[in-house]
């Protein structure tokens, strides 16, 4: 089979390409260009991108780099930061891996003439009788079917995740066997197009005016100022321009457009559920509708909770109410919606208002 497989230059996507070369495969590694500016964090370094090609080298296959620096602009880094001005949390990374690392990857390996699209993503595909489903990784510690969670059924069926069956120290000591130089290297952590001197504060505010807001308790009392209210996400408990010693108070309202954050405490920020808008599914809506309770996951490594799911007629919005009140999930940020048994993803979308 003719694969085209994704390095990122990290240890995952190394070990991925050498399975698949050892399983007999015609691979070609493929670096993605995403990011044209500053970068010292993520996955979009120069440095990457060399360490990719090196490993290549090492495996003996091709190697090329594409740039689609447009597309990531287009897709991730402008509505990033428009959502800041809007009182937004957005996802970057899932974004890119929605209009990027997949659609728009898959594309240029449809166009090649590839077979599959394989990444160091720890997820598995697996057959069933409704055709493929998304499985979580077998390293739940590491799993990445909460990021991966959009890939449809079209898509999944030609999709493959060579280290999803394997735990993270089972992948470094692969690549150490082999003698890959990324076998030590460590896990990208932060969003790529942020420098981890400046920060989301240095990066945004080279592109968007920050203004000041007023702190307001539930009640409606000022208790503080902060200097950018577009830095003050739902939940957020720092850097909240409150004195220490206190009560702990959280973020449970950003008012973008009247300049005013309003704090409570932890109970303030419990919800009966959420609308969950722009929902795609591994199947379709009724796959998730067949379960009376599922398993609802509201960040990359959070841990499920309990939830029902109803969606409408055309399957885009749906209310996830929890079976016990759970705390409120900032606006923009992914919803995933697994089976009963947490081992299989039925779909997801992006948060909204809470119930």
């Amino acid at each position: 089979m003719k694969v085209m497989i994704a390095m990122s230059g990290g240890v995952d996507s190394s070990v991925a390409a050498a399975l698949l070369v050892e399983q007999g495969h015609d691979v070609v590694g493929v670096t993605m260009r995403l990011w044209g500016g500053e970068s010292d964090t993520g996955c979009c370094s120069v440095s990457d991108v060399d360490d990719a090609r090196r490993v290549a080298q090492q495996l003996g296959i091709d190697h090329l780099v594409f740039n689609f620096t447009e597309d990531f602009n287009e897709h991730v880094v402008d509505p990033y930061v428009h959502a800041h001005t809007v009182g937004i949390t957005p996802n970057p990374c899932i974004e890119c891996n929605r209009h990027v690392k997949f659609a728009r990857l898959s594309g240029r390996a449809t166009l090649l003439g590839f077979d599959a699209v394989a990444t160091g993503h720890h997820a598995r595909v697996t057959p069933s009788a409704n055709g493929v489903e998304l499985e979580r990784g077998a390293d739940r510690a590491k799993d990445q079917s909460y990021v991966v969670h959009m890939i449809d059924q079209a898509e999944l069926a030609r999709t493959m995740f060579p280290v999803g069956a394997m735990t993270k120290p089972d992948v470094r000591a692969h690549a150490a066997r082999l003698g890959l130089r990324t076998a030590t290297k460590p896990d990208s952590q932060d969003v790529c197009f942020i420098t981890s001197t400046g920060g989301r504060t240095a990066f945004l505010g080279r592109r968007i005016p920050m203004r000041s807001a007023t702190v307001v308790d539930t009640s409606g009392t000022t208790v503080g100022t902060v200097p950018a209210v577009e830095m003050v996400t739902l939940g957020q408990r720092r850097g909240i321009g409150l004195p220490g010693g206190g009560p702990k108070r959280f973020v449970v309202d950003v008012d973008v457009e009247a300049g005013v954050v309003t704090v409570g405490d932890e109970a303030d920020l419990l919800t009966d559920g959420h609308v969950v808008h722009d929902m795609t599914w591994v199947h379709d809506a009724e796959m998730a509708a067949a379960h009376d309770t599922v398993l609802v996951q509201s960040s990359a490594h959070g841990t499920p909770q309990p939830a029902t799911v109803d969606v409408d007629d055309d399957g885009r919005v749906a209310q996830v109410r929890w079976l016990e009140p759970q705390r409120r999930i900032a606006p923009g940020q992914s919803v995933v919606i697994y089976d009963p048994g947490d081992r299989f993803v039925l779909g997801g979308g992006i948060a909204a208002n809470p119930l």
